[in-house]
């Protein structure tokens, strides 16, 4: 089920309105589909919002341009960070959601990150999954209170601790509420990751 809004997406409605809504963001080579079972398995209920991402890369989609592996073009990071601020509004607007809880994967994680400091008031909150920092000057963004989980490969060969690290500081340092958990995991996903973010996720619920 999907309207036609500014974003390819897929859109399952929620049978527990209760729950937050999830916006889940793919990684490289993924699309809407990739994170749907995800969504599914970590919030059972939820209304879930899935866009595919409008960069290609190699064939690949991605959510925003780089110019190297981990060097982002950060002119089109914030371009595009903005653009998928406006589709959540419209949306929110055409399916009445809250504001979403952002569960992104590596290259959806970084431009959920961009979404919290860009558009403040975008995310209710944001599980990130191989995140790493995408914008070396970020604006001064206010986040008090906002709920946000990063969770890090400690043998990522893509993302480096200290990146990982850098990023859960920087979120910090303008008001978020930030879990990071190093994980004993490379850059893909394991069952730790799933586990968590599905009790992270549960919590945020019964905060709402």
């Amino acid at each position: 089920m999907s309207a036609r809004l500014s974003f390819v997406h897929r859109y399952e409605p929620a049978t527990e309105p209760e729950r937050p809504p999830l916006l889940l963001l793919h990684g490289t080579g993924g699309d809407e589909h990739d994170l749907v079972p995800l969504g599914r398995m970590i919030a059972p209920g939820a209304a879930l919002l899935s866009p595919r991402g409008k960069v290609l890369e190699g064939g690949m989609q991605r959510f925003f341009h780089r110019l190297a592996e981990g060097v982002f073009d950060e002119d089109d990071v914030r371009r595009r960070a903005h653009e998928l601020a406006d589709f959540v509004e419209e949306a929110r607007e055409t399916y009445g959601l809250a504001a979403p809880v952002a569960v992104g994967f590596s290259n959806g994680a970084n431009i959920a990150v961009a979404l919290l400091l860009l558009r403040p008031g975008t995310l209710a909150g944001a599980a990130l999954l191989r995140a790493m920092v995408p914008l070396q000057r970020p604006p001064a963004a206010d986040l008090t209170g906002t709920p946000v989980l990063i969770l890090s490969g400690e043998a990522d060969p893509i993302v480096p601790a200290a990146n990982a690290a850098r990023l859960a500081s920087m979120l910090t340092g303008v008001g978020a509420n930030v879990r990071h958990e190093p994980l004993p995991s490379g850059h893909g996903l394991a069952q730790a990751d799933f586990e968590m973010v599905k009790t992270w996720v549960e919590a945020a619920s019964r905060r709402n």
